[in-house]
């Protein structure tokens, strides 16, 4: 049996997820990523492609497919941690919000899909190495699933809320395993995927006047997934300069 702590992080190949990839792994982490596209040489952790598992998180039989692979890569049977940063937000075509009367029903089954269903069944398929190793699973939410953001769609904002909901029914059941299961609610963080003006927005509306940069997000569920929190479940962490308030 190894010392070394193992992370399955959803959503690793930029932004949150590439900062939070890199802080595990240079906390001494085995970090083993899942997304639809192919291990990037872009991203400098230590298992590269051996720890990579490329799956639609959106489709039923690819992520199952996907939780066998990530189970075979686990032969002691014991997984650390569970990050579920992955997560889809579409637009217009010139890259507006889409509200609920441009949301068509793909819209919305393709978004609640990644964002809610492949957490709950990735918890569902890995909830017996989470218990054997008493780890601990993070949910990225988002602000946007507590207010009506001027960038984010309705799906989007509504699989949020959800995502928080489903965060509070994974604490209440896994707690007797041992396992502890929290959110993060990002607000503007400084990454490729940020819609125009947020820079600005985040200068009017968020009261440290900047946007987040993705470590500082990375750092919060590091803390979540740490000896430091061993008595936190069930709760949302807010890491968006004091705009929640």
């Amino acid at each position: 049996m190894t010392d070394t702590q193992t992370l399955v992080l959803t959503g690793a190949s930029r932004g949150i997820g590439h900062a939070t990839a890199r802080t595990f792994s240079e906390a001494g982490w085995r970090v083993i990523t899942v997304s639809r596209q192919p291990f990037s040489p872009r991203c400098p952790w230590g298992g590269g492609p051996r720890d990579h598992v490329q799956c639609d998180l959106g489709d039923p039989g690819s992520l199952a497919a996907g939780i066998e692979a990530i189970r075979s890569r686990l032969p002691e049977g014991r997984l650390d941690a569970l990050v579920n940063n992955a997560g889809i937000s579409p637009k217009g075509p010139g890259g507006e919000r889409l509200g609920v009367l441009a949301s068509e029903r793909d819209t919305w089954l393709g978004v609640f899909g990644v964002n809610i269903f492949a957490v709950a069944l990735l918890g569902r398929g890995l909830i017996d190495l989470l218990a054997a190793a008493k780890g601990a699973v993070v949910n990225v939410t988002s602000i946007a699933g507590s207010r009506v953001h001027p960038y984010a769609g309705a799906a989007y904002a509504c699989s949020k809320a959800a995502l928080l909901t489903l965060t509070r029914e994974m604490a209440a059941e896994f707690a007797p395993l041992g396992v502890r299961v929290n959110a993060i609610s990002p607000g503007e963080i400084d990454t490729a995927i940020l819609s125009p003006g947020s820079a600005d927005f985040a200068m009017r509306e968020v009261p440290m006047r900047r946007l987040g940069r993705p470590d500082e997000v990375a750092n919060v569920i590091r803390f979540l997934c740490g000896p430091q929190a061993s008595y936190v479940t069930g709760t949302e962490l807010h890491v968006n300069g004091g705009q929640h308030v």
